[in-house]
């Protein structure tokens, strides 16, 4: 398999090593990285005989997998490729358009996708917990949810977060694009019981915390996941590259994988 990207390609190559059932092929990087030509395990002090590439079709030549942690284009020129020489694709990045979601669905119609915002089987886990809770909480609940990641995540509310309101959303019969409340500043007027409130933090090292509050009249629920390191997330992939094993073309989610998609 091919893996890309910074921080997070180095948790998937470290996670690799330690299995018995996969075995890394290839590893991409930006053209501009001081990596490209340095054993993909260095950090590692480890030699994988895998050189970090800048050149896609090069380093998914022997894959059968890609797992993409990058940016939507970046995400979308790779599965590109991955289309043309019939690769699996398993993606975690996060903040596309509607748009970029269309042309993803579109790649899965000849190949086998794996795409979630969070690969963490703990968030995913949560999202059934919250798809739960919601149906049980329709009404008398005011529904926020408040995200907190590291300084240098880009795109906000977090994929993770929205997912999360998709699912609610979801449970309750509402569409989230005409419940989400992305802002609230000055006079607001009274809240909108049907909304669904989002509020982002970012700061330090934070990896990832998700917490959604419904609030009620003498009481209120949290349901929180805090990740404290993203080996979840790269255990999670490897759970993806597991299920999309032989699988045929089409687009999956984590539900699919963890056994978790309702009857």
């Amino acid at each position: 398999m091919a893996g890309a990207s910074g921080r997070m390609g180095h948790m998937l190559i470290e996670a690799i090593r330690a299995t018995d059932d996969c075995r890394l092929t290839g590893a991409l990087d930006i053209a501009q990285s001081p990596a490209i030509g340095l054993d993909a395990a260095a950090f590692l002090g480890h030699a994988s005989g895998v050189p970090i590439n800048c050149d896609v079709r090069a380093g998914l030549q022997n894959a059968q997998v890609l797992i993409d942690f990058t940016r939507p284009e970046g995400t979308l020129a790779h599965l590109k490729v991955c289309r043309e020489l019939g690769v699996s694709a398993v993606i975690g990045t996060t903040g596309f358009s509607d748009a970029q979601k269309q042309e993803i669905a579109a790649a899965a119609k000849d190949i086998a996708i794996v795409m979630a915002p969070n690969m963490s089987v703990g968030v995913n886990v949560t999202l059934k917990l919250l798809e739960m809770a919601a149906r049980a909480l329709s009404s008398g609940y005011d529904i926020e949810i408040i995200e907190a990641h590291h300084r240098h995540k880009v795109d906000a509310p977090s994929g993770t977060a929205l997912k999360m309101g998709e699912v609610i959303a979801g449970a309750l019969g509402r569409d989230l694009k005409g419940s989400a409340v992305f802002e609230r500043h000055g006079i607001t007027g009274e809240r909108d019981p049907s909304a669904i409130g989002f509020s982002s933090i970012r700061g330090g090292d934070i990896v990832g915390d998700h917490t959604v509050l419904f609030a009620g009249i003498g009481e209120r629920i949290e349901i929180t996941h805090k990740s404290s390191s993203r080996a979840t997330y790269a255990q999670g992939s490897l759970r993806a590259v597991r299920y999309l094993a032989g699988r045929r073309a089409g687009l999956y989610d984590m539900f699919d994988v963890l056994g978790l998609t309702s009857a």
